[in-house]
């Protein structure tokens, strides 16, 4: 009798278990907003789902791992905008900033077996590119974005139905003009880290 309580309660411990999993990945794509904590202050993101549900789903998925924390803003151009995101900026070696980063998960872009290659298809809208647009960079491949992703401090309608906008700064526009006015080199990396830590949570 005893023996058979002790299974069936391990049963119940694991549908529970498995249950609190799904909910907390469930949670976890249903929050609305970003936090982007840097050394200037927060910049608080909110997302375009309805236009843009893969690069959504791709950078919640990095935020929840952590894939962003400690990466940099490593091109700020003033009159532009600021790009991050890229975990080779998490080296001192500044030669290799801005040219790694890929998709969360397989989106149908790249090799399924080598997360490396794992890319963003585009997903182009008629959603413009003004000041405190997010929106993700790519190569000249338009179904190349990764993890790289940029916001706008102008107006920049050149860029319209050329990179995915999927998202847009609710608060914080303030930060990203301190973080776009920053001394940079030739390279228009920052000359000092300017280091992020990104975070979800529900809009109120």
């Amino acid at each position: 009798m005893i023996k058979q309580t002790s299974i069936l309660l391990a049963i119940i411990l694991t549908i529970v278990g498995c249950g609190t999993k799904q909910k907390n990945k469930d949670t976890v794509m249903d929050k609305d907003i970003a936090v982007i904590t840097t050394k200037f202050g927060d910049i608080k993101l909110e997302f375009f789902d309805d236009i843009a549900p893969k690069h959504v789903e791709s950078f919640k998925l990095h935020a929840q791992n952590g894939y962003y924390d400690g990466t940099t803003f490593h091109r700020v151009i003033p009159g532009f905008m600021i790009q991050g995101g890229d975990p080779l900026s998490k080296s001192e070696d500044k030669s290799r900033h801005g040219t790694g980063g890929n998709a969360a998960k397989f989106f149908g872009i790249g090799s399924e077996d080598s997360e490396s290659t794992w890319d963003l298809p585009a997903e182009f809208s008629t959603t413009t590119h003004a000041r405190g647009i997010l929106s993700m960079a790519r190569s000249q491949n338009p179904d190349s974005g990764g993890s790289q992703f940029f916001i706008c401090v102008a107006d920049a309608n050149f860029l319209d139905n050329q990179y995915t906008v999927f998202g847009k700064v609710v608060s914080g526009m303030e930060v990203v003009d301190a973080i776009v006015s920053a001394p940079r080199d030739a390279r228009d990396n920052p000359d000092d880290r300017i280091e992020m830590k990104v975070a979800l949570e529900d809009k109120k």
